[in-house]
Formats: C-alpha cells, sequence, structure tokens
C-alpha cells in the first residue's frame, strides 16, 4: 500500500474521529490525534493473523474503536477499553500503567509455550512515570522476550501541563537502553515511511523492542497542535468550525 493511500485513510480517521467527539461530547482529542498514523500503520501494515495489539492509554480508544469497526469488528465506541477479543479488544485498559505488565503476560505466555505472533502495547509518555512500566521493561529483559514491541506516543504533554514541568523524561531513549531493551527513535511520528521502517524491524534475538515515535498532540487542527488542554477539552462552539475546517469536514 502506499504511502499516499495511508494518508488518506489517516485523514478520514481523523475526520470521523472528530465527528464522533461531537456527536458523543467526548473528549481527549490530542492524545487522540497524535496516535492516528500509529494505528494505521498498524491495522493497515504491520499486524499479522497471530499479533496482539493493547492500546494502554485507552483514554484516547475513540480512533481505535473507529478502525476496528472499520475492518468488520463490533467494539462499543467509548472512552477506556473493556476486554471484548472477538472484537479486537484484548484486555481491559484505561487506568495508566496496565498496559505494558498485561501484555509482558501474554509475551512471556506465548514464549514459554512457543506460540507465534507478537505482541504490541501502545503507551502514552506519561506512562512512564508509572512504576509498572519499569518493572515491566526488567521483566521483558529478563526474560528475553523478543515478541514483545512497545510504542510510545511521545508527544510531551500529559494531562493540562507539559512532561517537562511536570515529571521530565530526559533522554528516555538512553533510559530503556539501559533496561536491556532495544530502541528504535522516530523523529516524525507522523510520517508513514518513518513508522513502517522501524515497526517492520525484527527485535534482536533475546530483546524487546521499544519505539519511541515523537509526535504532537492534536496533530491535524493547527490551532489545537502542541495545547495542554486538548488533553481532554471537548469541542464545541467556534471550535467545531476550526476542526471541520482544517480536516476538510464538508
Amino acid at each position: 500500500m502506499k504511502y499516499k493511500e495511508l494518508q488518506k485513510k489517516a485523514n478520514k480517521l481523523r475526520q470521523d474521529t472528530f465527528l464522533t467527539f461531537i456527536k458523543k461530547q467526548e473528549a481527549h482529542l490530542g492524545g487522540s490525534f497524535s496516535m492516528i498514523e500509529i494505528l494505521i500503520s498498524l491495522y493497515e501494515i504491520i499486524l499479522k493473523k497471530n499479533d496482539k495489539f493493547i492500546l494502554s492509554k485507552a483514554h484516547a480508544s475513540i480512533p481505535l474503536c473507529i478502525l476496528l469497526q472499520q475492518k468488520g469488528y463490533k467494539p462499543p465506541l467509548k472512552t477506556h477499553l473493556e476486554i471484548n477479543s472477538k472484537n479486537g479488544i484484548h484486555c481491559t485498559t484505561g487506568s495508566l500503567g496496565h498496559g505494558l505488565p498485561i501484555g509482558t503476560g501474554m509475551a512471556m505466555a506465548r514464549k514459554f509455550s512457543k506460540s507465534k505472533g507478537k505482541i504490541y502495547v501502545m503507551l502514552s509518555d506519561g506512562e512512564c512515570q508509572e512504576g509498572t512500566t519499569w518493572e515491566s521493561l526488567l521483566i521483558a529483559s529478563k526474560l528475553k522476550l523478543d515478541n514483545l514491541i512497545m510504542i510510545i506516543d511521545y508527544n510531551k504533554i500529559q494531562a493540562l501541563t507539559r512532561l517537562e514541568d511536570g515529571l521530565p523524561l530526559d533522554d528516555l531513549k538512553k533510559k530503556i537502553k539501559a533496561f536491556n531493551w532495544d530502541c528504535i527513535e522516530v523523529k516524525n511520528g507522523h510520517s508513514f515511511k518513518d513508522l513502517i521502517n522501524a515497526l517492520q524491524k525484527n527485535n534482536k534475538k533475546g530483546k524487546p523492542l521499544a519505539i519511541l515515535a515523537h509526535t504532537i498532540k492534536g496533530k491535524g487542527i493547527k490551532k489545537f497542535e502542541n495545547d495542554p488542554v486538548w488533553h481532554a477539552r471537548k469541542v464545541k462552539g467556534e471550535e467545531i468550525k476550526i476542526g471541520k475546517k482544517d480536516l476538510k469536514i464538508l
């Protein structure tokens, strides 16, 4: 599939997500829009039959649910996720810091049983402040879980503040590698070429892989980009017109 086709799918998913936010009075636009290209890369190119994807940052679950519905599944459109494996939701997430531990357990079970397939887990950068994240890094490294891929949506904003003002994550790649993980840094987390090249790289034997994707919170609506207020703000009034114009919604 060509990158232009993938970008069309990303644009459509942003439009559908925005309209759903308006209709259902949902929030969490910023973190939903920052990960759109990552979701499209995974579901259009990367994920194979026996693979599983876990969205740990499930406050941004609306675009994932829309994408799954487009793939023929029937998950409910809701913020935060409840396990529903037959519809593509493989564990309950939303309380931050749980997705990676669960994914690590799944990867461990597959490794021990010699089962096929990889486990992909997407975290927010704010989740990298959770103790369970670092415990999981240690366990995955110790057990040599080279069937585990962690993707960090590194938009550098959490809740209503910036990471640098809250709890900085300086040298995050260096920190991850110090836990004996392989780590690939994607400078433009909205570039399909860069994302797919990173995601298609095989894990080094005996090492779990982290993809550190630098993204823009609120990507796609210029006035909303990189503004912490859009972590959990509902779209209303003039903002609807601004969003529709930038997203080319007629």
